[in-house]
């Protein structure tokens, strides 16, 4: 479960041709580390069968020990779908679930220039 910030279909009518999102994962005091470590493990095992999933990394938040956040990055809005709604993902929610203090935030991006990526 998420608690979203903006959803992809409320950037109205236009097409954003390469979706992405942050997402900030705050674990339970003490508990980043083994939150990690299912990342690391499950969360990228899942990701790599999905052609679509151009961009898919995790960063230890530098001011808060507690906090993981997520940069994703999708060949289209098919491709984010079929990521937030596999079966892989629903089994990441319930391994990393033990782990989290409360609900992932979701925030959607639409991403302009960048250097190292292919918009």
């Amino acid at each position: 479960m998420v608690s979203q910030s903006a959803r992809p279909a409320e950037l109205g009518d236009k097409i954003v041709a390469k979706p992405a999102l942050l997402a900030k994962l705050t674990a339970k005091d003490g508990q980043r580390d083994a939150l990690l470590a299912v990342i690391a493990d499950l969360g990228m095992r899942n990701v790599s069968g999905e052609p679509g999933t151009e961009v898919y990394a995790a960063h230890k938040d530098a001011g808060d020990e507690n906090v993981v956040w997520f940069y994703e990055m999708y060949s289209d809005g098919d491709a984010l779908a079929a990521h937030g709604g596999s079966d892989e993902m629903k089994e990441f929610g319930r391994a990393t679930g033990e782990f989290m203090a409360g609900r992932a935030e979701l925030i959607f991006l639409e991403p302009v220039c960048a250097k190292g990526l292919d918009l």
